[in-house]
């Protein structure tokens, strides 16, 4: 497996990842950003989140490179081309939900920050983000991708749980909400296209039932990683799940807060729920 990519193999129907909880920074990144900003990009602490899961008997795929330097919850036709001084060989996307994070400066390379900030004071060769790609992104969606089909293959199901954290309130470049105040929770599962509504709101309600506030897609639907790999119809199950920063840690510090214990055994108690929820019993 790359160096770029953490996995523990399970046992069970359940597989969780990590997208964009990476700190490693790759020497070739040559970035002109103040590293404190890149830094508020990453989802941070949410590989500590769930450390309790392979334990469990999930599978676990994590990256550990950053998501500023390439997001692998893009598809690898998000590309700016505002980035290059030099035609990208390859297609682009042309979808507009697709293209709209594309133009915010987030695509497959983020262009800027989520408050606008530029990321790089030069153009990007296509070969360095043909390298980032095969080198990053290939190996995390082979790693997700073999994942589920193992779960799959064992038990006739799988459940994907793609693990995200949030800003209390969205960034003016973040998403198409700028300034939102989030909830808790959000759920998304593209509009129950990528997992049955049923297993979405029983996520839902049980952390309603915890106490916390929680959206359903909104203002996050899911985005590559549960679109490519969530087929209900063939009993695969793919659920993003953004958990709101300030429940665990200071946004500006990055310390962990008080709120990170009790977190964490909630988390818990909602893995196991997964663990015995049979979807194709829900159909």
């Amino acid at each position: 497996m790359s160096l770029q990519v953490a996995t523990l193999a399970g046992t069970t129907p359940l597989v969780l990842d990590s997208p964009h909880s990476g700190v490693a920074y790759p020497d070739d990144f040559r970035h002109a950003c103040d590293p404190a900003a890149l830094r508020q990009a990453e989802d941070t602490h949410v590989e500590k989140l769930y450390d309790f899961a392979p334990a469990l008997g999930v599978a676990w795929v994590e990256a550990l490179f950053p998501r500023s330097y390439l997001d692998v919850n893009r598809n690898v036709t998000e590309i700016d081309v505002a980035l290059f001084e030099e035609p990208w060989p390859g297609p682009v996307e042309t979808e507009a939900k697709a293209l709209s994070k594309v133009r915010l400066g987030k695509g497959l390379v983020w262009r800027i920050t989520d408050e606008g900030l530029p990321i790089y004071d030069r153009p990007l060769s296509v070969r360095e983000v043909q390298a980032r790609i095969e080198r990053c992104w290939q190996p995390y969606h082979d790693a997700v991708r073999a994942a589920i089909d193992a779960a799959h293959a064992r038990h006739g199901y799988s459940i994907h749980l793609n693990c995200h954290s949030m800003p209390a309130v969205a960034g003016d470049y973040s998403t198409d909400f700028p300034g939102l105040v989030h909830a808790d929770f959000v759920v998304g599962d593209r509009d129950g296209t990528s997992a049955l509504p049923a297993l979405s709101r029983m996520i839902c309600d049980h952390l309603r039932a915890l106490g916390y506030s929680v959206e359903y897609n909104h203002p996050y639907k899911g985005v590559e990683l549960v679109r490519r790999y969530g087929d209900p119809a063939h009993h695969r199950h793919s659920i993003q799940l953004e958990i709101n920063r300030r429940l665990y840690m200071d946004e500006d510090t990055l310390a962990l807060n008080s709120g990170y214990g009790p977190l964490k055994q909630n988390l818990r108690s909602l893995v196991e729920l997964l663990l015995n929820i049979d979807p194709r019993r829900k159909s």
